[in-house]
């Protein structure tokens, strides 16, 4: 592929670099180095991408990306910890010793967040990064079994959301509305039908059949 062509898909696709970098945001790095780690792993599908396989370039590219990015982790070893969250952590130690003390009873989440002015999702995130690390790995060195928590590969969503979309960009234009008023905006079948002039019935015969060609599309 030319130089060209590599830069252009590069550029075109610079999106998927920030969509995988969200996805694993929060978790210990900065979201400069994950989206400097997925934009090389970017160059890397760019340059790698054969179009003659008949595969669309973001299906190949989101691995790849994300394989980038979840190296900064690997070789970071544990997930860093930042300051804040540290400092948080050690807040929430306190409040909860203080209300063991007073009442003898273990406070929630949503009574750490109003008395340390906190959101409850800020507040969970610091008590997770307080707990000790639990190994993802089945086997260890010495053959010996540890925790098996089974956690579906970060890839695979978004590589079925991007499916997905492309899916329901080959919709006509009153398919693309009627799926969008039933699953977007949450209408009836009724009231959808009432928007686009169709009965109830008819929405409902034309949405099973959109809805089991969506279902073929990513099977």
């Amino acid at each position: 592929m030319s130089e060209d062509r590599v830069d252009k898909l590069v550029l075109e696709n610079l999106g998927l670099v920030h969509l995988c970098a969200n996805r694993l945001r929060g978790k210990g790095i900065e979201y400069d180095e994950l989206f400097s780690a997925g934009s090389l792993g970017l160059c890397k599908a760019a340059k790698g991408f054969d179009e003659g396989r008949g595969v669309k370039f973001s299906t190949y590219a989101v691995p790849v990306i994300l394989g980038e990015i979840r190296r900064l982790f690997r070789d970071g070893g544990q997930l860093k910890v930042s300051r804040p969250l540290k400092e948080l952590s050690l807040k929430i130690t306190r409040e909860r010793e203080r209300v063991l003390r007073q009442s003898g009873n273990e406070p929630t989440v949503p009574q750490l967040a109003a008395a340390l002015g906190e959101s409850e999702e800020t507040i969970t995130e610091a008590i997770s990064c307080s707990q000790p690390a639990v190994s993802l790995t089945e086997w260890d060195d010495d053959g010996e079994r540890q925790a098996d928590i089974p956690t579906p590969a970060p890839d695979t969503g978004i590589t079925d959301r991007l499916a997905l979309y492309d899916a329901l960009s080959r919709l006509d234009k009153q398919d693309k509305q009627l799926i969008c008023l039933r699953y977007f905006k949450n209408y009836t079948q009724s009231k959808t039908a009432a928007a686009l002039g169709m009965t109830q019935v008819q929405v409902s015969r034309r949405e099973k059949k959109i809805m089991q060609m969506l279902y073929a599309t990513l099977k």
